[in-house]
């Protein structure tokens, strides 16, 4: 079994920065794809941003393009998201993902099996 833990979640103003990290435990952890999902309120949970088991490999969805960066650090067993020129429209509970999805299902929360209680982001116009 695998866990998930999310943090860095908070109230920020519009242009503002924010870091979610997300920590995992458990057997295999460290050999999954890590990936970040949101769900805004009334809306469908959407991709935001995968990364390989090794970090050499990272995948954005549009909206995060530019702005926001997926890490992770393998030693901590740790994935991090740097959020940064939050836009209002960028609030939303942000969930971390890990599974052994194929790269072409990285967007994909199917392709995922374990997933975080997820942490709340708000940006303030």
């Amino acid at each position: 079994q695998v866990q998930l833990v999310e943090s860095g979640g908070g109230l920020v103003q519009a242009g503002g920065s924010l870091r979610l990290s997300c920590a995992a435990s458990g057997r295999s952890s460290s050999t999954y794809t890590m990936a970040w999902f949101r769900q805004a309120p009334g809306k469908e949970r959407e991709f935001v941003a995968a990364i390989s088991w090794s970090g050499g490999n990272t995948y954005y969805a549009d909206s995060a393009k530019g702005r926001f960066t997926i890490s992770r650090d393998s030693g901590k067993n740790t994935v991090y998201l740097q959020m940064n020129s939050l836009k209002p429209e960028d609030t939303a509970a942000y969930y971390c993902a890990a599974g052994e999805a194929r790269r072409n299902s990285w967007s994909f929360a199917y392709g995922y099996d374990h997933w975080g209680q997820g942490t709340q982001v708000t940006v303030s116009s």
